[in-house]
């Protein structure tokens, strides 16, 4: 059975891309005592607090309808940011060359738990990583997060 995040994500995707934007991903996660629904939305130009709305509204029924959260949540439609979170093949194919910041589990073998450095290759099972001293492949099932890295 699919997760509520695909489930949600398919049943959103072509209405968000009919009024103009690309959705780039949902997470349903518990804080505390609250459970919520993010949706990250995306267009080449930008997302402001309009935009959010716009999509907010265009979901909105489309969730209730379908009921496939049974408890209480709060839904949060927003961009996805200038340093995003790679969480899918496609984000990370598309951030390929780009400098990204790896942050592990736990410690590896180095006795580092993060890594900065150019994202060079990724396959089913490792990315391949260029830092300022080496070129290091990290197994992806020791990946906590990897997310882009904007030079301010």
């Amino acid at each position: 059975m699919a997760s509520i995040e695909e489930r949600v994500e398919t049943l959103i995707k072509s209405t968000i891309e009919e009024i103009g934007y690309d959705l780039y991903d949902v997470e349903y996660a518990k804080e505390g005592k609250n459970y919520f629904l993010r949706v990250f939305i995306d267009k080449l130009e930008g997302i402001d607090l309009e935009d959010c709305e716009k999509v907010n509204d265009a979901i909105n029924n489309l969730l209730d309808e379908a009921d496939y959260i049974k408890e209480q949540y709060f839904l949060e439609v927003s961009s996805p940011g200038i340093e995003r979170v790679l969480r899918k093949d496609r984000h990370i194919e598309q951030n390929i060359g780009k400098k990204v910041q790896v942050k592990l589990f736990q410690k590896d073998e180095n006795r580092k738990k993060e890594y900065q450095g150019i994202l060079q290759d990724f396959k089913e099972e490792t990315i391949t990583l260029e830092t300022d001293v080496e070129k290091i492949e990290i197994e992806r099932k020791k990946i906590a997060q990897i997310r882009t890295i904007y030079d301010w």
